[in-house]
């Protein structure tokens, strides 16, 4: 009986499974891996067939599928069977979608066999993909906006542009342009607009700029308009100044200022003083205000100086070697500037170049640029010039230096026995504030005992306070026996230490001794007048309640009053004026200081104008060297000498001429002779005429390289000079053709002649 019960259940239970299966048999089944997670599709805006990852398929025996359920509303897709065979499906959408409008699909799908049995459902998500179709538009119309003139801003307005498509690729702004050129604004990647340099009402009392956004696809919008309004700034001070003044050498007269205006901004201020002082600042060029153009040389035989002085810092060469080892700047032969840097730099002066007694007459000149040693001892010395003992002793007879911001001469008399009790003056003491405010200035001491007066830059030194220099008297010297003296210049000589001490730090140029003499104040002043300055206005302009003021050099113009505007009537009329047809081209700048006070005793700040003068190139002025080229002698004439250079011409044109001097022909500062290969000194030689050479107080070398003849003078003396030079060789077949090649320069080099060559056959 239980056997029996097993049995039946046992076929039962075979039953059911049986029925179970033939309910779901011929179901097709999608051909995925993980079905929870369903398909997933991508379609454009632009396009209707979705890419489905992984591709719709299903089996066995699929003969279509079917949308069955939408879980948010339309489902604009059909889904169609693409192969029988594998039972894959295409999925399609039944027009173009919108991306802007919705973004993502969601809905389920079912496999239905050819005997219409449906498969379990499966969900496939749809995303539509954007398409750059809108470009960018500014969210206003167009923009205007008002600034200050005069300041930099971080932020002047901040634009903004939206864009319509769905995606941030292109949905999103990327990049602001600004399409209007030369303004001084940009704009950054967030539309935020700055100024890039302050802006300036009287220029331009708006700004019109064109902008466009581009979204991240690139794609730009349409430019939209936006106007920058300057808004005025009242500054107080001067309006109308130009920053530069250019100047045409020749020119003449030449007004700074014509347009000049002064702004009080309605500040509640009844004047009581106002005062201007308009500055040109000269010290452009190595010593400054053009004078350059010239050597110290030139400038001396120009302005009328003795003959008799002794230059002390001449060129190295033709036996003035002893400059040879100091510092110096690249400047032309004959007007170097030397540096010195203390004890070591000092050199001393050959005996012979100049007499150490200096006798009770004399005039000591020379520039200097010094400024006050800020490290050192304030009361140590610095010397320009000094005589003392050669040995055993360190006395100084007489001395030029620096001390404290003092210019000092030292001067002790000699022993004699009218005088060994006699106390009497022997260092003169002048404090200016030249000596060490490192500039050029021109420095001259006249002696002539008991008086002793110094000139700066062409003009006796008086003292503000009317006080005289102090003067320091002294015990002659003791007398000795053997003692020579050693002239030195930079530092002096201790003759027990045998070494330099006391040594100057700064610059020295042009530095001469006359002896027996005093430099006229005429040549002193022309030595260091300035060829360009600042002319004042016509004196009737000057109202009664007006003040005009210069100073020696017309550098510096003056006018206070309390009439505003009567000072800027007088403050147009002022303007820059230049002597030289040549002068150095370049910037000089310009300065306008203003200060006013008001009846209540409130001072009002003006701030400083700095401006500039551009001197422009000139024309340059030419000179022509000519000749015959090319001429033959006899081999007994090359043994014997001849004539290099026999009918030379040196020829300048007009222009040249005025370039130079007031002498009729003008003059030349040098010319070189240049021989190549070098000279052979076992058979060849040239001689120059040394005797005219001296007579005319030039200076000149001879090498192997050629021949240099410097220092100025005029064109025709040059040419008897060159045509007396003469070339000798005692083998002459070593060379069947010799050239010889020949130039000259004038003002300091700046202007050079032709390279003319001269063959000798």
């Amino acid at each position: 009986m239980k056997t029996l019960w097993i049995i039946l259940s046992a076929l039962l239970l075979v039953g059911f499974v049986c029925c179970s299966s033939d309910s779901n048999s011929g179901a097709p089944v999608f051909d995925l891996v993980r079905p929870t997670e369903g398909y997933h599709g991508l379609v454009s805006e632009d396009d209707t067939l979705v890419e489905v990852q992984p591709a719709i398929r299903a089996a066995p025996d699929v003969c279509s599928f079917r949308i069955v359920n939408k879980h948010h509303g339309e489902a604009p897709f059909l889904i169609r069977l693409r192969d029988e065979e594998t039972g894959e499906a295409e999925l399609l959408a039944k027009r173009p979608l919108n991306c802007e409008k919705r973004k993502n699909y969601k809905f389920d799908i079912t496999a239905i066999s050819c005997q219409g049995v449906e498969s379990e459902n499966i969900t496939v998500h749809v995303k539509v993909n954007d398409v750059n179709e809108y470009a960018p538009v500014f969210v206003e119309p167009s923009y205007v906006v008002g600034v200050d003139e005069g300041r930099l801003y971080d932020e002047i307005l901040t634009l903004q542009a939206d864009d319509q498509d769905c995606s941030p690729k292109y949905g999103d702004i990327c990049r602001y342009e600004l399409l209007t050129r030369d303004q001084p604004f940009s704009i950054d990647s967030e539309g935020i607009v700055r100024n890039t340099e302050p802006l300036d009402y009287e220029k331009s009392h708006n700004h019109i700029l064109s902008v466009v956004a581009y979204d991240c696809g690139m794609k730009r919008s349409q430019p939209v308009m936006v106007t920058i309004k300057v808004n005025r700034v009242c500054h107080l001070g001067w309006k109308g100044l130009s920053d530069q003044v250019e100047y045409s050498p020749g020119s003449g007269r030449q007004e700074l200022f014509p347009s000049a205006s002064l702004e009080l901004c309605n500040v509640p201020c009844q004047v009581e003083r106002v005062q201007s002082r308009i500055g040109l600042t000269t010290s452009h060029i190595g010593k400054g205000c053009d004078r350059d153009t010239y050597s110290v040389s030139a400038q001396r035989k120009m302005c009328g100086a003795s003959s008799e002085s002794v230059e002390l810092l001449p060129a190295p060469g033709a036996g003035k070697d002893w400059t040879a080892g100091l510092h110096s700047d690249e400047g032309h032969q004959g007007d170097l500037i030397y540096q010195f840097d203390g004890d070591n730099s000092g050199v001393m002066v050959p005996d012979s170049v100049l007499n150490h007694n200096l006798s009770a007459t004399f005039t000591i000149a020379s520039w200097m640029k010094h400024k006050s040693n800020l490290n050192g001892d304030k009361h140590s010395k610095e010397h320009i010039l000094c005589n003392a003992d050669d040995h055993k002793m360190n006395r100084h007879h007489m001395a030029l230096f620096i001390r404290n911001c003092r210019l000092v001469l030292l001067l002790r008399r000699d022993y004699t026995e009218a005088n060994l009790n006699t106390f009497q003056p022997a260092e003169w003491r002048w404090k200016l504030p030249q000596v060490c405010d490192n500039e050029w200035h021109h420095y001259a001491v006249q002696v002539k005992l008991p008086e002793v007066s110094l000139y700066v830059d062409g003009h006796i030194f008086k003292p503000e306070n009317g006080e005289s220099p102090e003067v320091i008297d002294d015990w002659p010297l003791h007398p000795t026996r053997g003692i020579n003296t050693t002239m030195t210049v930079g530092a002096c000589w201790q003759g027990s230490e045998g070494q330099m001490k006391h040594g100057l730090v700064g610059y020295l140029a042009g530095l001469s001794v006359l002896v027996g003499s005093l430099e006229s104040p005429r040549v002193l002043s022309c030595l260091t007048r300035c060829q360009e300055a600042l002319d004042t206005p016509a004196m009737e302009l000057l109202q009664p309640s007006m003040e005009l003021l210069t100073n020696n050099e017309m550098t510096q113009i003056t006018i206070e009053g309390n009439n505003v505007t009567n000072l800027e009537t007088l403050i147009r009329r002022v303007a820059y004026v230049n002597g030289r047809e040549f002068p150095t081209p370049g910037r000089r700048p310009v300065s306008v200081t203003t200060n006013i006070l008001c009846n209540s005793g409130k001072a009002l700040k003006v701030a400083t104008s700095q401006n500039f003068v551009v001197v422009l190139q000139p024309h340059q002025p030419s000179i022509e060297i000519n000749g015959t080229t090319n001429f033959a002698e006899e081999y007994e004439s090359f043994r014997q000498g001849l004539r290099v250079f026999p009918d030379v011409g040196i020829f300048l044109s007009a222009a040249a001429e005025e370039a130079t001097s007031p002498t009729p022909g003008g003059q030349l500062d040098e010319c070189v002779v240049s021989v190549y290969p070098p000279l052979n000194p076992d058979h060849e030689t040239l001689v120059l005429p040394d005797n005219l050479i001296s007579e005319l107080g030039l200076a000149s070398t001879v090498t192997r390289q050629g021949a240099t003849v410097s220092g100025s003078h005029t064109t025709h003396h040059y040419q008897s000079l060159l045509r007396q030079i003469h070339y000798a060789n005692r083998k002459p077949a070593y060379y069947l053709n010799r050239a010889f090649k020949l130039s000259c320069s004038e003002l300091g080099g700046r202007f050079t002649s032709n390279e003319y060559i001269q063959t000798v056959s």
